[in-house]
């Protein structure tokens, strides 16, 4: 089992993973954000550029991969799941029986996202949030939470090493919420240095770089 950025939220020791993923051990819970499923389809869908339709293919493997590295008996779906829900509706067979197969002997929950914002019928659970012990997973963050995992920014954070910026994807996270990256392929980013974040993280907030070694550093502003 992989070990990432370890650190504590709310009296739980969770760990943020270099896969962008977020592993709660003593829950066995996995959390995920901003799949972005089908996003691909609904770019065409709408007459924008025909993107290679791998980007589905792709978010699963790197799940799936998670999900044989870790023993999770519950798996959060942290909201924008799908990139909508006529992307939703529109995966194919295959793509619903791969989805099953993870769901398989797991509580799977699908939390509601601005992308996809009601029941989708992929098995599962659909909620607005939802609470486990200290902490309440919602897909937008409440500024006057505590305790509080969230995604929707697919937040970035820039280091500079060796005379070269590097820019990832990363957690934020302070005393009383978690911000999680984007997990899937084909998603954009809003850096740390943006009004949106610094104004819910406190000053002494730290990003999670993700990659093969997750690296934390003090929140960029």
């Amino acid at each position: 089992m992989s070990v990432g950025h370890e650190f504590t939220l709310a009296g739980a020791q969770l760990a943020a993973l270099g896969s962008g993923a977020l592993w709660w051990a003593d829950q066995q819970l996995l959390c995920v954000s901003d799949l972005h499923l089908g996003k691909s389809e609904r770019i065409a869908r709408r007459g924008g550029a025909a993107l290679p339709p791998y980007e589905t293919h792709d978010t699963l493997t790197r799940l799936e991969a998670e999900l044989e590295r870790h023993p999770a008996r519950t798996v959060i779906c942290l909201g924008d799941s799908f990139d909508d829900l006529d992307a939703a509706r529109a995966l194919p067979d295959a793509v619903r029986f791969w989805i099953a197969r993870l769901q398989a002997g797991r509580q799977w929950i699908w939390v509601e996202g601005n992308h996809d914002p009601g029941p989708v019928d992929v098995g599962g659970s659909h909620l607005d949030k939802v609470s486990v012990e200290t902490l309440t997973f919602r897909h937008i963050a409440d500024p006057l939470a505590k305790g509080e995992v969230s995604g929707h920014f697919h937040p970035k954070a820039s280091l500079s090493l060796g005379g070269r910026t590097i820019s990832r994807a990363a957690f934020l996270y302070d005393t009383k919420r978690l911000i999680l990256p984007a997990f899937g392929t084909y998603t954009g980013g809003l850096r740390s240095t943006s009004d949106a974040l610094s104004d819910l993280l406190a000053l002494d907030a730290i990003a999670v770089l993700t990659g093969p070694r997750p690296t934390a550093i003090p929140m960029p502003r």
